[in-house]
């Protein structure tokens, strides 16, 4: 190992006081290392380690932590426990520092506020106590269609607190992606807002809910929010404003309820390559521990500590940035709106304010703040800043190195972390070890973490391979939402034996892991994830194009732009103001942040011999690598048409 290739070294202090030392330390091993490899042998006694350190709360114990009678791929979790995660994020904090920040909230108009953890319990039990007056309980699906507030907080912990399932919505999506995956998970609740800020210009939430339950009869409560005081037309005898529903003059709330530790607290929907939105499943078990370790131990989150990670709660890292502060007895700092809005150096001015400790960022972000706010940092004391938690997409070497000098002031690590919407993270880095750039430390003991081949070995240093995971983990989906057969198709049939992560990664002789991107077609828009056939069929549904493949394309700030190859229907220009207008289609459909760079109007799409259209293959014309084998296709002649246009750049949408 060479120093100069040594970005980071954790000083002697650092790795005495990181909470992984104590773990190791409460286990009586010598070191990390032996922890690893006692979790891999033997996954019982590590999970119930692990809940112990972390104190989780079971109400009664489990009789088994793990049980893998159906395989690898069936696990069996806290059998016989029951628990609420709502127990141990709340409870500790609630009866040792009840004053205690649990979330300081900032709008984009310069309005601020902060609830304490009692606060937040208050609320939340009051909202818990309305929900079960309207008649909902445990296994109702609640959509959450709201900004990150205090109240989506205190939301989201009442429904825990009931039993009630959470469904995440983006804030940005239009009204056809909100009915999709309200109809696919059979919600019978909404909570939402009047509106929100973003930019500076007011955008309703509500309206565009009930464009979202034009024909939903299964959808009986929404519970609105008067966030912005916007004109809000209600709906008689199902819209009820939040003030009405969490009443300070109601009964007094009841405990959080005991529910079986395997009770399903989470839907949230990620999208594919193909078909529809998958619903990944999590339990109160199993985002209690999970997180517990991401965030305690991998982030080295402790008690008192300061997260701001910009995010939204229609993406997991909402649930993990808000459950996880709770779980380490931290507090969360939340931007409503856009990180560089009012001004370009508003993160950076708020790390200030308000002492952040732990900045979480990703790439994309992390190009954004050096473009418009990197000549104002030295305005800014970031010296608060001990640890930048990073996740979503594969860092470029120069970005990393300026958020470590120009953010972490050469003394606070990149804590890179990558695991995803159905599995919460497979590697890490963490605090005890050396770090290079863009480098992460290895897999995150109890998940197996491996790069392999096409048959699942393991592959040597300096070769790109799959990331995968060999061992139960207890963060891991416990399925689709009412797809049983597809949960199976989608992570352990690639390679049998194996979950796959889906993206793709390589080692280093020195053993440091490193991520390489997405391995399939789902694209990452300023760290969205979004698959083609949403964008497709809200391309399709215009009526002026009979085919169509959305991929993503480098973008030096968002990391991926979303471009779009279409074949004209009859009848229709194919031209550049046709084009904006089915730019337009996708962001009324599915949101802004969704919008095609480009539309590219062809003859015809590259096709297999099956008539699958090759995505791979556009992709790579539009971005002027060469196409490979191109054998497979029923219409060479497609790529060469494709590439023609592409060059041209004829068809810019604007």
């Amino acid at each position: 190992m060479q120093d100069a290739e040594i970005a980071w070294r954790p000083p002697d202090a650092v790795r005495q006081h990181a909470n992984w030392t104590s773990f190791v330390a409460q286990c009586g091993l010598p070191d990390y290392g032996a922890l690893a490899a006692r979790a891999s042998t033997d996954p019982e006694w590590y999970w119930r380690a692990l809940a112990q350190w972390l104190g989780f709360r079971f109400r009664r114990a489990p009789d088994r932590m793990l049980e893998l009678t159906e395989g690898v791929a069936h696990p069996r979790w806290c059998v016989g426990g029951t628990a609420n995660i709502y127990d141990s994020a709340i409870g500790l904090t609630l009866a040792q520092a009840p004053d205690r920040a649990a979330v300081i909230w900032e709008g984009e108009d310069g309005g601020t506020r902060s609830w304490t953890y009692a606060d937040l319990d208050r609320e939340a039990g009051l909202l818990a106590a309305g929900l079960t007056r309207l008649g909902l309980g445990p296994g109702d699906v609640v959509g959450f269609y709201l900004p990150m507030l205090p109240e989506t907080m205190a939301a989201f912990l009442a429904c825990l607190r009931v039993g009630c399932i959470t469904l995440p919505l983006f804030s940005g999506f239009g009204a056809e992606a909100v009915s999709q995956r309200l109809g696919m998970s059979d919600a019978v609740a909404v909570i939402t807002a009047d509106g929100t800020l973003r930019r500076g210009q007011p955008v309703a939430m509500k309206a565009v809910l009930d464009e979202a339950l034009r024909g939903n009869a299964r959808v009986r409560h929404v519970v609105v929010l008067n966030h912005r005081g916007m004109s809000t037309p209600m709906v008689p005898a199902r819209d009820v404003w939040w003030n009405d529903v969490a009443r300070p003059d109601g009964p007094t709330p009841v405990p959080a309820r005991e529910l079986p530790a395997e009770h399903t607290a989470l839907v949230m929907y990620t999208s594919g390559t193909t078909g529809r939105p998958k619903g990944a499943v999590h339990t109160h078990c199993g985002l209690g521990l999970k997180l517990g370790q991401d965030v305690r131990l991998t982030l080295d989150m402790k008690p008192g500590d300061r997260l701001l990670w910009p995010t939204d709660f229609g993406w997991f890292g909402g649930t993990v940035t808000m459950l996880g502060t709770l779980l380490a007895g931290a507090t969360l700092v939340i931007a409503e709106g856009t990180p560089t809005f009012p001004e370009a150096d508003r993160i950076p001015r708020m790390i200030a304010q308000h002492r952040v400790t732990h900045f979480g960022t990703a790439p994309t972000l992390a190009r954004m703040l050096r473009r418009d706010a990197g000549a104002l940092l030295d305005r800014h004391d970031l010296s608060s800043i001990r640890a930048i938690p990073s996740s979503g997409e594969a860092w470029d070497r120069e970005t990393w190195l300026w958020v470590m000098q120009h953010i972490g002031g050469g003394r606070a690590p990149i804590l890179n972390f990558s695991g995803g919407t159905e599995m919460c993270a497979i590697v890490a880095s963490n605090i005890l070890f050396p770090q290079k750039p863009c480098s992460f430390n290895g897999a995150v003991p109890g998940t197996g973490g491996d790069i392999v081949d096409a048959q699942g070995r393991s592959l040597p240093p300096g070769e790109v391979g799959e990331l995968v995971m060999r061992e139960a983990c207890i963060g891991t989906t416990r399925g689709l939402w009412r797809d049983a057969e597809r949960f199976h198709e989608s992570y352990w049939a690639q390679i049998p034996g194996l979950w796959v992560q889906g993206d793709l990664a390589s080692r280093d002789a020195d053993g440091f892991w490193f991520l390489h991107g997405r391995s399939d077609d789902t694209m990452k828009v300023a760290g969205k994830r979004i698959g083609p056939t949403e964008i497709e069929d809200a391309l399709l549904a215009t009526g002026t194009v009979t085919e169509v493949a959305a991929v993503g394309v480098p973008d030096p700030v968002t990391g991926s732009a979303v471009t779009c190859v279409a074949v004209a229907a009859p009848g229709q220009a194919g031209d550049a103001a046709q084009g904006a207008l089915l730019a337009d289609a996708v962001a009324a459909a599915l949101g802004r942040a969704f919008r095609p760079r480009r539309v590219v109007f062809v003859a015809d799409l590259p096709k297999t011999r099956s008539m699958k259209v090759m995505r791979r293959l556009v992709r790579a014309t539009l971005t002027g690598q060469a196409p490979g084998d191109l054998s497979s296709l029923v219409n060479p002649d497609s790529v060469r048409d494709l590439a023609r246009h592409a060059e041209g750049r004829k068809d810019d949408t604007g």
